[in-house]
């Protein structure tokens, strides 16, 4: 039942996660192997880069709600203790600085794969 839904869920990406698989994908020549909608402990993941020990969100605007953003913590903290860095994009960081997220996944993946803490959203284009 569990491999099933798995399945199913591996098959429904967001329009933003499309747009960033195509570029992750491209990424694999490097060395920087990807992969999509992956199941880890009791949540799935939109992309993960295992030998990098890097995992990509792609956020919708439900992840403001006390309830999703709750969850969102907890999954981020579990993924962190195993070593895992977590950046989180907007979709609309997609949408409107898909190069800007590059930018960011790039920086990630060449970065210390063990630093200490968990990454949040960026700021907002102009910020930070």
């Amino acid at each position: 039942m569990a491999n099933e839904i798995a399945r199913r869920l591996r098959k429904i990406m967001t329009p933003q996660e499309v747009k960033l698989w195509v570029h992750l994908r491209s990424w694999r020549k490097q060395g920087f192997h990807f992969r999509r909608q992956a199941p880890r402990h009791e949540f799935i993941v939109d992309f993960v880069c295992l030998r990098h020990k890097l995992i990509i969100e792609i956020d919708g605007g439900q992840h403001n709600l006390d309830t999703h953003r709750a969850r969102d913590l907890r999954c981020d903290a579990i993924h962190s203790r195993e070593g895992f860095r977590v950046l989180r994009f907007w979709n609309s960081d997609v949408d409107r600085n898909l190069p800007g997220v590059l930018d960011m996944i790039e920086l990630a993946l060449k970065e210390d794969p063990h630093p200490a803490g968990v990454a949040g959203h960026p700021p907002p284009a102009g910020e930070g």
